[in-house]
């Protein structure tokens, strides 16, 4: 078990500047720690995690994780004020950085567990889980939104839903762009079909310009990301990040202002053995940690091998480290040792993140068999 950590003070924290989104079976801890040696700066958010896996689960396996994937956020679906502050009560026990209430997930069975973005719906029960949360922890709230669901997606009823929260304590709201059909379209489908509209989350920072508000949805690089940054208070960068990883190797430059060297893709695969070794050694399948490592060297010669080895090979019994050895070997030294140049992807290639995706899909079935 991961010993708990010390509560990170507020100036120790980086800002929401540039975050990854929490995906469901991708941004576990492994996935956040293999994203931590590519961006010391970028913000993590876990999966989202139920009040009821907290409160009635295994704590452990939902919420241990290793401190150098500081500064780490915990996403929480509920509803239930009482529950919802009991776990952000166990969230600052167990060292997260912050809490954030999912108000953003179209999927039936979060639907029907009452969480999600049908809560949209539902300001003031938001605001009543979000002043219980307030009052429970030091860690600061947040809540991750949509501009609205099926019909309810008019600008004034998104700005009573922002004032209203806000009026429980909440500063901080991460905007995805897009409303939510909750009948009709899968939650794969309301990630694409309704359309980006970005000019409502920049009038919301113009509405509210003493909150932070931050963008997500649809960005793709970190040209992007400044370019929003221009206005928005962060960015927030969802499937892009898991599936071209090494995009986030230039963030902590051209996002944060650092001015530390990024590290090359041979210095994150040789700065991640001692992890996958440690994994190893406590009987964790290598696959649990290899699924989320396919799209290192996205777009790049040698990317094809490096996939298939791992893919291949990491999800067999007995798998050791000779397979992450074994894949590198696939890869030419010019690209194991070629600097971070914009976002890792050359232009016209971006048909291959597809094949990551499938892929880590395909890991996650392996990894659970």
């Amino acid at each position: 078990m991961i010993a708990r950590l010390p509560t990170a003070t507020a100036s120790a924290v980086p800002s929401h500047r540039l975050s990854v989104a929490p995906m469901m079976d991708w941004t576990d801890r492994h996935d956040r720690y293999f994203l931590r040696l590519i961006s010391k700066r970028t913000r993590l958010y876990t999966e989202m995690v139920t009040m009821g896996a907290i409160l009635h689960g295994d704590k452990a396996r939902h919420l241990d994780f290793s401190k150098e994937e500081h500064p780490v956020a915990l996403q929480l679906g509920g509803s239930e004020p009482e529950q919802l502050a009991e776990c952000a009560r166990i969230a600052e026990q167990w060292g997260y950085d912050e809490v954030n209430l999912n108000v953003g997930c179209p999927s039936d069975r979060v639907q029907n567990g009452m969480f999600g973005a049908c809560l949209m719906a539902k300001p003031d029960l938001v605001a009543r889980c979000v002043e219980a949360m307030r009052g429970a922890t030091r860690l600061p709230v947040t809540v991750k939104h949509r501009l609205g669901i099926d019909e309810l997606d008019s600008y004034e009823l998104l700005t009573h839903f922002v004032r209203t929260v806000h009026g429980a304590g909440c500063d901080t709201f991460i905007v995805h762009a897009r409303k939510a059909w909750l009948q009709g379209l899968s939650p794969k489908e309301n990630r694409e079909i309704p359309p980006l509209r970005y000019e409502v989350v920049r009038q919301l920072k113009t509405d509210f310009p003493h909150l932070t508000i931050v963008l997500n949805g649809g960005v793709k690089s970190l040209a992007e990301t400044r370019a929003h940054l221009e206005w928005a208070d962060g960015v927030m960068i969802g499937r892009e990040a898991y599936q071209n990883p090494y995009m986030l190797a230039l963030a902590d430059a051209q996002v944060f202002g650092e001015e530390h060297p990024a590290p090359t893709r041979r210095q994150v695969v040789e700065a991640l053995l001692p992890y996958a070794e440690d994994l190893l050694s406590r009987g964790v399948h290598l696959s649990r940690l290899t699924r989320h490592i396919l799209g290192l060297f996205a777009g790049q010669p040698g990317a094809r091998g490096w996939r298939r080895v791992l893919s291949e090979r990491a999800c067999r019994p007995g798998a050791g480290m000779e397979v992450l050895r074994d894949a590198l070997a696939q890869v030419p030294e010019r690209v194991l040792d070629e600097p971070a140049l914009g976002d890792g992807i050359p232009d016209g290639v971006r048909a291959q993140p597809a094949t990551v995706a499938r892929e880590a899909q395909e890991g996650t079935a392996q990894s659970r068999a």
